[in-house]
Parts: structure tokens; C-alpha cells; sequence
């Protein structure tokens, strides 16, 4: 019979995350697998071991775990910056508590996130896109194609948006061009020769993007420096904070005040900057039910949006579904080297009566691969386009029955399996995504997956 404490430690053996147990000496009294496998380490290597004997420039001042074991105290997604003693540079989320037993503090466990790779990887690309931006061609509003009055309206308010210094909230579904708007109105308007700063806040752990938000000073945690932030760095210039939905209310609230107050403090620092800073802030869902279900500040989304502007999907501006397919087309046939003059008209009807879920995107997608599918034909055809894209009488789960031969119920669950499989594949089996397109909850999705046997 299996004992409460072999399963308990055959969990956390298999557990993606790092654990470290210390006893009340400071000794190392449990360390799994995927803690080694962040730190560089073996098990032999650190049991029965202080922290400081192996890892180097931590000491019970700098080290969480070391600390919770003194004083009791709980520390909860602390940054920490350190080295192996065999020279591994590491960078962790940690989160520690204390064992209290009888009152008395016995040990102390700490869970950690390895953070490493994705820094570095964040601050090369950073680097990198400074380097890109000042060498590339930005968006204006020549690339917004579109005759439909409410995307010749959210222009119009773009035009007047740059000649402003006031916060922008830009709303669209996802695909719909909300940078585009956003590097038109900066590239358009009074700060044009100034920074433009995007961020993608659904990229980055709110941990870190507070630091690369506002800055850091040296000893404000484990391993920091002096470090400047994009707020900082954006002086009397423009940041645009994408998908600000995904950033946590903390967080947010920490950004009204720099709105409000137009100061922002270091972590670790005692003094403020002042910044001139103009905020250009995107949702791809609507604000008020982000705001119901406590996602998205109220004060918060009422400071960002002094000027609001929509961008309508595809499906409810069918009259720009064209015009944007010629325009991509011609963008393509001169990266390609191709002479296509245009859409069938079987297939153009069928692009109109299309949803397109994946709005200006999707399109863009959908001609470029029809793009490379074609010779020397100066029309688009149908044999160009695969059917489950243009989403009409071609998609795998649209099936001719006769009702006769199966059951209502075999009927409905065969289209139901394929049409999970058909948004499955689209959205390249992320549950997350695949759920939220199908209206459905992550663990019904999950059931159904097991059901109909569609794992990737």
C-alpha cells in the first residue's frame, strides 16, 4: 500500500519547477530534479550542504531561503540573480516558505522558476529591435487599406490621436492591425522624431516587465544592476503597451500613477524620475467585460482611454475584404516576382462571405500561400486556396448525411469532432486558444479531446 509520503515525493520529483528544502541549520535537506537542472547541480553535490557552499555571492543576507529560515518570513515571485560555484549564470522566480511546526520555524521550502534563458533572450531581442526600428520603414496610414466608413473613422480619430499627447486605447480583435494604428499615429503625429517603444505585456511575466517597465537599481534583489527602463528610455517619445489585458492589476495600478503623477521609481530606489512619456495601450477583448470580471482596472482603462478608437473585424467591413486582398497581392507579387492581377470572381464571393476570424492577418496569410501556389496564371483560382481556410462548403467537417443511415446523435458528434479538430489545428492545439474560439471551457475541451482521440 502506497504511503501518504512516497506519493507527495514522487509528485515534486516530477514536478517542471524547481524545490529546494532547507532545514532549520540552513542545510539542504531536499532538492529535485528540476532544481538541479536550473542551478547546474547534482543532488550529491548540495544534500547535507549550506547554500553558501555552493552557490557563489549568496549569503544569508541575499539568499530567500536563507532568510525565510531566520525569521519566519514568507517571500512570494522574488527575482533572484546568481551564480553556481561551477560559473552557470542564473536568474529564478522564486517563491519561499517556512515550515512552522510547534511555532518553531523547522524548515524552509523554496519553489523556483527557471528565468534564464528567456532574459537573456528578452534583452538580445531588445537590443536587436532598437537596432531594426531605426533601420526599417514604419507604418503609416498609407498602409491602412479600407473604402468602409468605420475604418475610413477609426483614421480619422488616429489622425486627430497624433496630433495629441493624450493616452490612446486602441481595441480590436486579434489580426485586425492595432499596431499598425498605433506606429501611425507616433510616425504621424508631434512626436514623430521621438522614441516608439511596443511592448507585448502578454509575452513577458509581470515579474519582469515591472523591472524592464521602470528600471532597476543595484542590490534591489539578487544579482541587479543599475538598469534604465523603457519608460525611461522613451523620453517625450511613445510606448505602446500591447494586449494590456494580460498585465496583472498590481501592476496596472503602478502605471496609473505614472500616468497620473508622470514619475516612475526604480525598484529598489528611494527617488523618482520624472518621465514625458505618451501611452499608446491595445486590448483584443472588450473592456467592459474585462473590467466586470476584475481583469482590467476601471480607473485604470478610464485614464488610458481619453481617446479611444475602434477598429471593426473583417466580417463587419466586407467592402475592405478586396481591396485588401489586391493590396496584398500586389505586395506580394513584387516580393515574389510574380505577375497576378487579381481574385476569380468564384473565389472573391466566397472571400466576401467568409468570416475571417483571424481578420487583416488571416487574409494576409491566406493570399501569401496562394501566392506560392500558383505558376504563371494572372488569376487567383479556387485550386490556389485550401477549402478549411475559406471557410465555405470545402471545410473537413461540412459533410453530406443521410440522416436514414446514422443516428442524430452520431450526426452532431462527428461535426463536433471535426469542427474541434478544424480550430485545433488552427490555433496549432493550444487549448487556451482553441477554447476561447470555441466558447467552450478548457476542461470540456480537454474531455472532448480525449473523446474523439484528437491529441496532436
Amino acid at each position: 500500500m502506497l504511503l501518504a509520503d512516497d506519493i507527495l515525493k514522487s509528485l515534486i520529483d516530477n514536478l517542471d519547477v524547481g524545490i529546494h528544502i532547507v532545514n532549520d541549520e540552513g542545510k539542504t535537506i531536499y532538492y529535485n530534479e528540476a532544481m538541479g537542472a536550473i542551478e547546474g547541480l547534482k543532488k550529491n553535490q548540495v544534500l547535507g550542504k549550506l547554500v553558501s557552499e555552493y552557490l557563489e555571492g549568496v549569503d544569508d543576507q541575499s539568499s530567500t531561503i536563507m532568510r525565510c529560515i531566520k525569521s519566519g518570513e514568507k517571500f512570494k515571485d522574488i527575482i533572484q540573480r546568481y551564480s553556481s560555484n561551477r560559473g552557470k549564470k542564473i536568474i529564478t522566480i522564486n517563491t519561499t516558505v517556512p515550515v512552522i511546526k510547534e511555532g518553531k520555524v523547522v524548515a524552509s521550502l523554496e519553489i523556483s522558476q527557471d528565468m534564464t534563458q528567456f532574459t537573456e533572450l528578452n534583452d538580445k531581442l531588445c537590443k536587436l529591435q532598437s537596432v531594426i526600428k531605426a533601420n526599417q520603414e514604419h507604418y503609416g496610414f498609407k498602409d491602412i487599406i479600407g473604402n468602409s466608413d468605420s475604418i475610413k473613422n477609426s483614421i480619422n480619430k488616429a489622425m486627430k490621436a497624433g496630433l495629441s499627447n493624450s493616452s490612446v486605447l486602441i481595441y480590436a480583435e486579434t489580426g485586425c492591425g492595432k499596431e499598425v494604428f498605433a506606429q501611425s499615429i507616433h510616425y504621424n503625429g508631434i512626436r514623430s522624431n521621438r522614441p516608439f517603444i511596443p511592448i507585448n505585456c502578454a509575452a513577458i511575466p509581470s515579474n519582469l516587465l515591472e523591472g524592464m517597465l521602470f528600471g532597476t537599481t543595484r542590490g534591489s534583489f539578487t544579482g541587479a544592476e543599475n538598469k534604465k527602463g523603457l519608460f525611461e528610455l522613451a523620453h517625450r517619445g511613445t510606448i505602446l503597451l500591447d494586449e494590456i489585458n494580460s498585465m496583472d492589476t498590481y501592476l496596472q495600478s503602478k502605471l496609473l500613477r505614472v500616468l497620473q503623477d508622470g514619475c516612475i521609481r526604480p525598484i529598489g530606489s528611494s527617488k523618482t524620475i520624472e518621465v514625458d512619456v505618451r501611452v499608446i495601450a491595445t486590448l483584443n477583448k472588450e473592456p467592459k467585460e474585462l473590467i466586470k470580471r476584475g481583469i482590467l482596472r476601471e480607473d485604470f482603462y478610464y485614464r488610458l482611454s481619453v481617446m479611444r478608437i475602434d477598429i471593426a473585424p473583417l466580417r463587419n467591413r466586407k467592402e475592405d475584404i478586396m481591396p485588401l486582398a489586391n493590396h496584398f497581392i500586389d505586395y506580394y507579387n513584387k516580393l515574389l516576382g510574380k505577375t497576378v492581377v487579381g481574385i476569380k470572381n468564384n473565389v472573391a464571393e466566397r472571400f466576401v462571405n467568409y468570416n475571417w476570424p483571424g481578420n487583416v492577418r488571416e487574409l494576409k496569410n491566406v493570399i501569401e500561400a496562394a501566392m506560392n501556389m500558383v505558376d504563371v496564371e494572372k488569376y487567383l483560382g479556387k485550386e490556389c486556396f485550401e477549402g478549411k481556410i475559406l471557410g465555405v462548403e470545402d471545410k473537413k467537417y461540412i459533410k453530406d448525411y443521410n440522416i436514414k443511415q446514422v443516428s442524430l446523435n452520431t450526426y452532431l458528434e462527428d461535426i463536433e469532432r471535426n469542427v474541434i479538430k478544424y480550430e485545433l489545428e488552427r490555433q496549432n492545439y493550444n487549448i487556451s486558444k482553441t477554447s476561447d474560439k470555441l466558447k467552450i471551457s478548457r476542461q470540456n475541451l480537454q474531455y472532448k479531446i480525449k473523446k474523439y482521440g484528437l491529441k496532436k
